[in-house]
């Protein structure tokens, strides 16, 4: 189901592949922290950009990695896709033209790629 915000989305199968041919881009979870205990990609395997800090800090919350390149290919995800998919859509704005959001989150790739990395059992 394509996102309401309109925001362009990639498959986990394809983010996976571009993991596995070794293709550089930033893997961006938008998540909060305390839902890195409940659902969790290894450490060192992503970037963590909250939200709620984001929407506070606006462009100030971008690590140094995303802010010195506007052209480098940005992976946003969060637990469904909809939190990454409005920051798609914020970072296309500020004139990111190579973001896009996870289609499915974090849930999709337990699903569909490693079901070691965890699910919200509550959600």
């Amino acid at each position: 189901m394509p996102n309401p915000y309109g925001a362009p989305e990639v498959s986990v199968r394809d983010v996976a592949e571009k993991q596995r041919e070794g293709e550089q881009f930033h893997l961006v979870d938008v998540r909060e922290p305390n839902e890195l205990e409940l659902a969790s990609l290894p450490d060192g395997a992503f970037i963590s950009m909250p939200l709620s800090e984001l929407r506070e800090r606006r462009l100030e919350a971008l690590p140094e990695a995303l802010s010195q390149d506007k052209q480098a290919e940005v992976v946003l995800f969060c637990h469904k896709g909809l939190r990454s998919a409005q920051v798609t859509v914020f970072l296309r704005q500020q004139g990111w033209s190579n973001a896009v959001s996870m289609a499915g989150g974090i849930d999709a790739w337990a699903e569909e790629i490693d079901e070691s990395v965890g699910q919200y059992t509550s959600m």
